[in-house]
């Protein structure tokens, strides 16, 4: 159940597993250990060091056998914590070499979920309008639904003004999305729905596929990001020839 959560953490599989039954039975021993997590227990052995090095486990001397406990899943907000500290000393030096290189016309791929969370951050960096043609509500696919909120939390905090053309189908089958959009937005005809969107922000075009309504219809879908201010802002010409055609 908390294995993809403590993974983030930087525990193996097996090791996801043995802490979360120690969470729920308490103190108990290898024997337990390895017939409530289905894990061989020479293996649960080498698993239980490896979480005692990292604090998340500890050794309970008894009579007849030794017994291990699981600390405080507060731990991993603390370990969460440690991090972030860490990372906000070197992010002004590290984003000051970033933006030391000029930028000039780039062409990549960002891929799958994470990809995904890339581009919205891509968005935020930009600090500009955002445009959408094609739009699919696809931020409301489960996958990446949960990164929503910081990503809306930001368009606030940044004053990003978000424009989107979504398609025809949206309106009907996934109407939940146009509450996290604003007031402007249209709907394409029924005739032009495809499987592809088109974000323009700043400099960027950033083309989405494998998408349908609400959802992303593959894992590895991939974003391809056009970095050129022409083309942005060719981009954005043809965004207001359609909006202002629409009713």
């Amino acid at each position: 159940m908390f294995e993809p959560v403590l993974e983030q953490f930087g525990l193996a599989k097996n090791e996801a597993l043995i802490y979360e039954v120690l969470l729920r039975e308490g103190e108990s021993s290898v024997a337990v250990i390895s017939r409530k997590s289905s894990i061989h227990r020479r293996n649960v052995y080498d698993s239980l060091q490896r979480l005692m090095e990292k604090g998340l486990v500890f050794e309970a001397f008894s009579r007849n056998e030794n017994l291990y406990r699981g600390v405080s899943p507060q731990k991993f907000e603390d370990m969460w914590g440690e991090k972030k500290q860490v990372l906000d000393r070197s992010m002004p030096h590290m984003m000051s070499l970033f933006e030391s290189v000029p930028q000039q016309t780039e062409l990549y791929e960002y891929r799958g979920m994470e990809g995904w969370k890339n581009y919205m951050r891509d968005i935020l960096s930009t600090g500009k309008d955002f445009y959408c043609i094609g739009g699919k509500g696809g931020w409301l696919d489960p996958r990446v639904k949960d990164y929503l909120p910081i990503f809306l939390k930001g368009v606030e905090e940044n004053q990003i003004k978000m424009h989107h053309l979504f398609d025809a189908e949206v309106e009907k089958e996934c109407p939940e999305i146009l509450k996290y959009v604003g007031d402007n937005y249209k709907f394409l005809p029924s005739q032009f729905s495809t499987q592809s969107s088109i974000d323009i922000c700043g400099d960027r075009v950033l083309i989405s596929s494998q998408l349908e309504t609400g959802q992303f219809s593959a894992d590895d879908f991939t974003l391809t990001v056009i970095i050129n201010p022409q083309v942005a802002d060719a981009f954005r010409t043809w965004f207001r020839f359609m909006w202002e055609g629409l009713k």
